[in-house]
């Protein structure tokens, strides 16, 4: 059963029905899916859910599909990590890492193109593509193989070494643009127009978005049915960090957890912040910009959500912060230093930011505090191979181990 009534305009209300459009004809605004929340409320429960698949799709209800087919490569319930290392390094009482590094194609964008491929099927479509910052692409392309559909995904010709790989291997027709992701975007914009093809994150965007709610969806359960206290979550397009407070909100309405408290606070790389520039000038017109970052997969110097982002910031009382490319790098190695975790640039801005919010009393030590982790390190080595430490060679002997042990030692005194 489906609880989509259609598509419904965020700024001016106009309702259209639930096809692959992204955009009203009328003032412009972007539309979303719009639910019966009245009939979702009679039907999911708790219990539901716990008995539903180990995946995103334990959610269903409140997700924006028709039919018994999905695209399912595994996407979803992944861990959600008591931080007691960073949080007491931080001075933080109750931290959590949402490590969402570790779904089937090492980002986060498997939840949302799992929720876009499916409804590229149920619309009728033969060719799945986007436009990416990298990650989306490796997805994208993952789908489109486990559905049987063509895949041609754009990127910027400068992307890392790892992501280009990521998607290559499921053998998409990958095509890397002159350009920035701005740029990329561009041209999607027009080839979808000319193509007709399913791009999950153009004309598809208003069911690819609805994925990355399940990412609060998942750690209010894990947290025992409730919202954390505070959110810090990374912002490229905007996407992910108006979506995680849709979700909350979501259970509410429906009736799954007590009315939404959650301090939202945003991270973004110094070199394509124009939602934290906007933050500190105190104004909601977002400029765009050139980005200048090793952040790749946050650099959107033009975020569609932008000022629907600091509306949120400003609702929910959180705050917004930015990280220089040697604070992401820190970033980085804290977090696997003290949790164990290899993040990607874009983990390695919000771990950065955590640090000064928490620094600044941004976050107050006694919030249950959520950082959200979207991508795997593995990706992004190029950012930290210059940064770590080297093997320390040595015959093999044990006189030449002990020799190499000895000089490593010296270098930490």
């Amino acid at each position: 059963m489906t609880y989509i009534r259609g598509l419904k305009c965020r700024e001016c209300g106009r309702s259209y029905p639930a096809e692959a459009i992204h955009v009203c004809e009328y003032c412009f605004g972007p539309l979303e899916v719009d639910y019966d929340y009245a009939a979702i409320r009679a039907s999911i429960s708790r219990e539901s859910i716990a008995a539903g698949p180990r995946s995103i799709w334990r959610y269903r209800d409140l997700l924006p599909v028709d039919g018994e087919k999905v695209i399912d490569i595994g996407s979803g319930y992944t861990p959600l990590v008591r931080a007691e290392n960073l949080a007491r390094e931080l001075g933080l009482r109750e931290l959590y890492i949402k490590n969402d590094s570790v779904n089937p194609s090492y980002s986060f964008k498997d939840r949302p193109v799992s929720i876009a491929s499916s409804r590229a099927i149920q619309l009728g479509f033969d060719t799945l593509a986007c436009a990416s910052t990298g990650n989306l692409a490796c997805s994208v392309a993952a789908h489109a193989a486990r559905a049987g559909l063509r895949a041609c995904v754009f990127i910027p010709a400068d992307l890392e070494q790892g992501k280009i790989l990521g998607a290559a291997i499921y053998e998409p027709t990958l095509i890397a643009v002159d350009g920035n992701y701005d740029d990329v975007n561009r041209l999607c914009s027009e080839v979808a127009d000319q193509y007709g093809w399913a791009f999950v994150n153009i004309n598809l965007r208003p069911y690819y978005s609805e994925g990355s709610k399940t990412l609060a969806f998942e750690v209010a359960e894990q947290l025992g049915w409730r919202a954390p206290d505070h959110v810090v979550a990374p912002i490229a397009s905007g996407s992910l960090f108006t979506k995680l407070w849709k979700g909350y909100n979501e259970l509410y309405q429906v009736g799954l957890i007590d009315r939404v408290h959650t301090r939202m606070s945003a991270a973004q790389p110094l070199g394509c912040s124009p939602v934290y520039t906007a933050y500190i000038e105190g104004t909601e017109s977002v400029r765009p910009v050139r980005p200048d970052t090793i952040a790749k997969s946050l650099a959107i110097g033009n975020p569609a959500d932008g000022y629907y982002c600091l509306k949120i910031i400003k609702e929910s009382g959180g705050s917004c912060e930015a990280a220089t490319n040697a604070e992401i790098v820190d970033g980085i190695k804290l977090l696997a230093r003290t949790e164990g975790i290899f993040t990607e640039t874009a983990g390695g801005v919000t771990v950065a930011c955590l640090k000064k919010l928490a620094a600044a009393g941004k976050i107050r030590p006694d919030e249950v505090t959520v950082a959200y982790i979207t991508g795997n390190g593995l990706k992004t080595q190029e950012a930290v191979v210059d940064h770590v430490v080297r093997p320390l060679r040595i015959a093999p002997t044990l006189e030449s181990f002990e020799e190499a042990l000895r000089q490593r030692e010296l270098t930490l005194v």
